[in-house]
């Protein structure tokens, strides 16, 4: 074989002969390269080519090249139109892009994707802005709809924006569901997860009074005579979600197959459930089996505030769920991965709640509406996890290998989950643990460079960025100006040398990956509501567009440590890739919210294309 031929053979076989100069193979490298070089229509061909379009791969330099090949569900080809033309063989399936942006798979290290193909399917307010009689007219509306479900069927309504309720400040109790036309338990979860409204049908059912104590990790909130309100906060949901039958594992199937449906439509090629337990496994695997999961799923099964104090028995929890479900190393075909575990350290900032844990008191106004006068009160919000409970806990996942992954938005949160990772450093050596923090909205200044020196990834929620109904009205006057001047630090902390990772969370907020990005970019609202919300949350950076897409790529890549297979468009690594209609890097800021997916493809499947795309 001349150079010229060992030349275009590398082109062809790219991975073959890496792997030969990684493993040092005993054979020549030239009878290697003889061994893989075939004509047009042999077996190293590409399957799928992609050429003439901006392909962005994320890579060490974030290059942009022409062309990609695809062969066995990885890539074998990133660069030039003319070196990719070279692997089309008789059935290689050629896509012109047509100069579009092709780009790797978004990697969505945060969200619930159960509880959002679920919210698909049942009573859900939509996250709108309502009245109490709004509010009633809904869910009346959704039991006249199930009429066949009375007298004793539950009705579960999700969407709930509490923090938009209207006028500013309302909040519902049990008696704005007991005035509705129903004998039926209603159960109203919000749309941030941490707080479920219940009717006193649903309060009896579940055996609550006024003398039942608060759980640990959450709040019975009771109304002046003592008795429950029908709010129940973070930890004590649960009263009221064990007292109704638990969904059929058929309902579990068709709320995986709705959430997935949804996530390849957004580009979404991985994601993580960020509080998972043994049913949610059961259903995904049982997807998986069939043929059905269209995107990589790793799991975090839930170590609540109980769990959370017996560490040997929450670590064998979680080694036996790993060794029934998880499915080992990633590979072409999607498959389910339990390495994780899911704390919850605090609760939310916004108001009524103010259940996230502050270093310093939420004001609250001496004043009235027309004239606020905001002074310091006494509720700094909750620690659910206290130091003598987290850090052993934190400690005892590391030595068992797995990654802790914890939810605080307080800057007290905050810190005291950086000290238990810190402790965690200390007495566990392991640089192969990765630990993230979820959230952090509010964080103290001091806290910023000790992400990097810990390795902790801030996974952060790019869309809460932005002036709305639950930053301005239900936060920013409760906090003061200094905190809510740094609230959702994505600038500062990625200045300070922090890998920020993105997790949308859903179904907290709609599932929309591309107006996250924005905003993660912009800080700004959707343009239609700049009229009563406008400008940018606060003085916080914006990220740079670059910044923003390794976010929900490599990086969250990395938290998974999923980054030698995916993550960036590079040789060997699994084809989990997506073509858009618009350019990211192009187009004005403000338009990246429109953006939408063409394609995806997960290890080198086409598992979405959009109508009259090919």
């Amino acid at each position: 074989m001349t150079l010229s031929q060992l030349s275009r053979c590398m082109i062809k076989n790219p991975v073959r002969m890496l792997q030969a100069i990684a493993h040092r193979a005993a054979v020549p490298l030239i009878a290697f390269g003889l061994a893989g070089c075939t004509n047009s229509s042999g077996p190293d061909v590409a399957d799928a080519v992609y050429r003439n379009g901006y392909v962005y791969t994320v890579d060490a330099d974030d290059s942009v090249q022409q062309a990609l090949a695809v062969r066995d569900g990885r890539i074998i080809y990133v660069g030039t139109n003319e070196g990719a033309s070279q692997l089309i063989g008789t059935n290689t399936k050629v896509t012109d892009l047509g100069g579009r942006m092709l780009m790797p798979g978004l990697i969505d290290a945060h969200m619930h994707p159960m509880f959002g193909g679920a919210a698909l399917r049942m009573c859900n307010l939509e996250f709108a802005a309502l009245t109490i009689a709004e509010f009633q007219a809904r869910i009346q509306a959704c039991l006249d709809a199930s009429a066949e479900n009375e007298p004793d069927g539950w009705l579960n309504v999700t969407g709930w924006y509490r923090q938009a309720m209207l006028p500013k400040g309302t909040d519902p109790t049990r008696a704005t569901l007991d005035a509705l036309r129903t004998k039926r338990p209603i159960m109203v979860q919000s749309s941030d997860g941490h707080t479920v409204l219940a009717n006193s049908r649903a309060i009896q059912l579940a055996g609550v009074t006024e003398a039942t104590p608060n759980p640990a990790g959450g709040s019975i909130i009771h109304d002046a005579t003592g008795a429950p309100s029908g709010i129940f906060e973070d930890e004590a949901g649960p009263l009221i979600k064990g007292a109704q039958p638990p969904p059929s594992a058929k309902d579990d199937i068709a709320s995986v197959n709705a959430a997935m449906d949804a996530l390849r439509k957004q580009g979404v090629t991985t994601f993580f459930n960020a509080l998972t337990d043994e049913p949610q496994l059961t259903a995904f695997a049982a997807v998986q089996r069939n043929g059905m999961l269209t995107a990589r799923g790793y799991f975090a099964p839930l170590i609540n505030a109980e769990l959370a104090t017996k560490p040997a028995d929450a670590v064998a929890w979680l080694k036996d769920l790993a060794a029934r479900f998880d499915q080992g190393p990633p590979d072409v075909k999607p498959a389910i991965a339990v390495r994780h575990a899911k704390l919850f350290m605090d609760g939310v900032a916004q108001a009524p709640a103010q259940t996230a844990g502050l270093l310093e008191p939420y004001l609250v106004n001496q004043g009235t509406d027309t004239h606020p006068d905001f002074v310091s009160g006494t509720n700094s919000g909750q620690i659910y996890l206290p130091p003598d409970v987290l850090k052993p806990m934190v400690v005892a996942l590391a030595k068992a290998g797995f990654d802790p992954h914890i939810h605080a938005i307080g800057d007290r949160a905050v810190r005291q989950t950086l000290d238990a990772i810190s402790a965690m450093r200390a007495q566990v050596p392991n640089p192969n643990i990765r630990p993230a923090v979820a959230h952090v909205e509010i964080t103290d200044p001091a806290e910023y460079p000790r992400f990097a020196q810990l390795n902790a990834t801030p996974v952060m929620s790019f869309q809460w960025a932005k002036p709305g109904p639950d930053s301005i009205d239900a936060t920013k006057d409760f906090l003061g100006p200094v905190r809510f001047g740094r609230m959702e630090p994505e600038g500062s902390l990625y200045a300070a040398g922090a890998r920020i990772a993105f997790g949308s969370d859903w179904p907290v907020d709609p599932l929309n990956e591309w107006f996250a990005l924005k905003v993660g970019v912009t800080r700004t609202n959707d343009p239609a509501l700049a009229d009563k919300y406008p400008g940018r949350l606060n003085d916080e950076m914006g990220l740079l567009r670059k910044a923003a897409l390794r976010a929900i790529t490599m990086n969250s890549a990395y938290t998974l440590h999923l980054e030698q297979d995916a993550g960036s468009l590079e040789v060997g690594k699994l084809a989990d890739l997506i073509i858009l209609d618009s350019n990211f890097f192009t187009i004005a800021e403000e338009q990246i919210a429109n953006i939408k997916v063409l394609m995806t493809a997960v290890g080198g499947k086409v598992v979405y294309q959009a109508d009259g795309f090919h």
